[in-house]
């Protein structure tokens, strides 16, 4: 039977429609490989003329060294298997048994990319380099005092001052591997164990957030994405990805209690301002995360979880405070400190576009096909979230949209400040986390094609760099 020729024009509308949408994603991922390209060339001259950016191999902070290792075999392994099998086990696999595979998973190419550098170099020294956190934990035999002074150690200046990540950040961080030495699992190798444990899991959060928000479809299209993210790369044996998973949780744990979704809404709504504070002691920059925090409640429509939350940031505040950590104190000595050191000669007129360029690499091709979709939806779907708004077509994930537009509101925000001047690779995998489960808006028949591009990026990163943090 025929179409009427009104209908075949419409079907004939929306293939072409489809056509043009698959065609500006790839111009979009072909336009991120450009930017990435200039800025590596433009930062190579730099490099040359002054040595003004301090990275090796600009605009990412790592070194040109073709290698294989241990863990070689074992990634394309989970790469072949994700691409193959992710997207039909993602769709099938009961909720809770999704969530333990994406974990397992995540963890499995975490572990399988940071082994490529083999034991020693990919784990266990990660985290004991002369910059690094585990360089401090033996001042902190009196944790009260070690943080009454924490302040007097940050800037160049003053004696004994700290290590660079130390000082750089809030004193959780360093706080969280004086812990793991003090349950006696001290050293470089439990220290990366813990944190691709930990980091592997952000996978998960992200999956538990979705579905609160209602976008359980979307969630799952995401899943293979949020395993295969080529800034796995860097959540390897860094405590950026342990940062990037508590942040995670405590977003997840907000959602579940907004949307009401959990049995105790005020004592998960609590649990995660406990978290969410935790993250602000981990990294100073991670306070942008109240955008994101902002929106899951704008998205549930309420602000009954706020009171729980908050006193539970409050609780690890007063914490911090009442030991002798002054958060403010902290954040502006570190802007001090900042400047002494590389970061007044890196140019911020090269690094306030080379970091995108970076966190194109982190996020993959994928995502930057994505993000493309997501930044030509965030009109309809703030207009169609507004009280008394029409309502979002079928299939289409509003939440997720605005969830992520406000995580790319935050790494902009952050890009802007100075303060994130080269490895943001690293720095801004919280931020970029977000951005990932805009994979979802992507044609399903495309989606193993680009997942086979994330992998391969990731693979060529690790095999052809080593990485540094």
């Amino acid at each position: 039977m025929k179409l009427p020729l009104r209908s075949r024009v419409d079907i004939r509308a929306l293939e072409d429609e489809t056509r043009t949408g698959r065609r500006r994603d790839v111009l979009a991922a072909a336009a991120a490989a450009v930017l990435f390209a200039v800025a590596a060339v433009v930062g190579t001259l730099i490099q040359r003329a002054d040595h003004s950016l301090y990275v090796d191999w600009a605009p990412l902070y790592a070194d040109w060294l073709p290698h294989v290792g241990p863990g070689t075999p074992a990634a394309l392994a989970v790469a072949a298997a994700v691409v193959v099998h992710g997207p039909r086990l993602a769709a099938r696999l009961p909720w809770r048994g999704l969530l333990g595979a994406v974990w397992a998973a995540a963890m499995a190419w975490i572990w399988s990319l940071a082994l490529v550098d083999g034991w020693q170099r990919g784990v266990a020294e990660r985290l004991t380099a002369r910059h690094e956190y585990l360089r401090g934990v033996d001042r902190f035999h009196d944790i009260g005092a070690a943080l009454r002074g924490f302040t007097g150690h940050i800037l160049l200046t003053q004696p004994d001052h700290w290590p660079a990540h130390i000082a750089g950040h809030p004193p959780g961080a360093v706080l969280t591997f004086v812990g793991l030495e003090r349950l006696g699992l001290g050293g470089g190798g439990w220290a990366g164990a813990f944190c691709v444990t930990v980091g592997g899991s952000a996978a998960a959060a992200v999956l538990v957030t979705l579905r609160a928000l209602g976008r359980e479809r979307a969630a799952r299209a995401a899943a293979p994405f949020l395993v295969l993210a080529p800034g796995a790369v860097w959540v390897g044996a860094s405590a950026d990805g342990y940062f990037t998973a508590v942040a995670a949780w405590g977003l997840a744990l907000l959602a579940l209690a907004a949307t009401r979704t959990v049995r105790a809404p005020g004592a998960v709504a609590f649990g995660a301002g406990l978290l969410l504070g935790l993250t602000v002691y981990l990294s100073y920059g991670l306070a942008l995360l109240a955008l994101p925090a902002a929106v899951v409640l704008l998205l549930a429509r309420t602000a009954r979880p706020l009171p729980f939350a908050l006193t539970g940031v409050a609780v690890v505040a007063g914490a911090f405070t009442l030991a002798g950590f002054q958060w403010w104190e902290g954040y502006s000595l570190l802007v001090e400190r900042y400047y002494q050191g590389v970061a007044a000669d890196r140019p911020y007129g090269y690094w306030v576009w080379a970091n995108l360029a970076v966190a194109t690499v982190a996020a993959g091709p994928a995502c930057v096909a994505g993000v493309r979709r997501m930044l030509s939806a965030v009109p309809d779907a703030v207009r169609r979230l507004r009280p008394g708004g029409p309502g979002a077509p079928g299939g289409v994930p509003d939440g997720l949209v605005v969830l992520a537009f406000a995580a790319l509101l935050a790494l902009v925000v952050a890009d802007l400040s100075g303060m994130s001047k080269a490895e943001t690779e690293r720095i801004w995998l919280p931020f970029i986390l977000w951005l990932l489960p805009t994979t979802a808006l992507l044609p399903a028949v495309d989606r193993r094609r680009w997942l086979l591009a994330q992998a391969c990026l990731a693979l060529l990163v690790n095999h052809l760099l080593l990485t540094g943090w």
